[in-house]
């Protein structure tokens, strides 16, 4: 079994079809990652044994997904020695999306969480790729590779566009 370095988490189920994204990009990479719904209102335990302990089973990074109040982020920043990436989530309870993204943004200093876009989970995914490759050559030839690939995308269609 490969070791996970990259852990997914979500507040709720409901999270899942955005945060699937981060975990679609890890597979592109190649980058083995765990993924579970850890909610900071309904099961503090949990999160604090998740947050204390994740460095110490080998996760390199982790990406926190949240709507609404979306205090799972922070807290997971608050108790864990590891860079976090927060995913604001539009959720069904939400402000459009605002409530979400300021409660992972506007952080304390001492406690930062990389934040991405509402919904930006892909992005989330790739900053965590981005992270593991920064030690991990093939990772990092990987990451070259798939930019390289969006460079080559934008050019085409601009060849594309120009001769029409």
């Amino acid at each position: 079994m490969e070791k996970k370095l990259v852990s997914i988490v979500m507040g709720s189920d409901s999270d899942l079809p955005i945060m699937k994204q981060a975990a679609e990009m890890l597979d592109l990479f190649g980058i083995a990652y765990e993924i579970d719904i850890v909610s900071a209102h309904r099961t503090p335990e949990k999160l604090f044994d998740f947050a204390t302990n994740a460095h110490k089973r080998g996760i390199v990074t982790i990406i926190a997904g949240a709507g609404g109040a979306a205090h799972l982020p922070g807290m997971v920043a608050a108790m864990s020695p590891l860079p976090v990436i927060g995913v604001p989530i539009k959720s069904s309870n939400s402000i459009d999306g605002w409530d979400s993204i300021l409660s992972i943004l506007q952080m304390p200093g001492g406690v930062p969480v990389a934040t991405v876009a509402l919904n930006g989970a892909k992005n989330a995914g790739i900053l965590a790729a981005q992270i593991v490759g920064a030690s991990d050559s093939e990772v990092m030839s990987k990451i070259i590779d798939y930019k390289t690939g969006l460079r080559e995308q934008v050019e085409a269609k601009s060849k594309n566009i120009a001769n029409h």
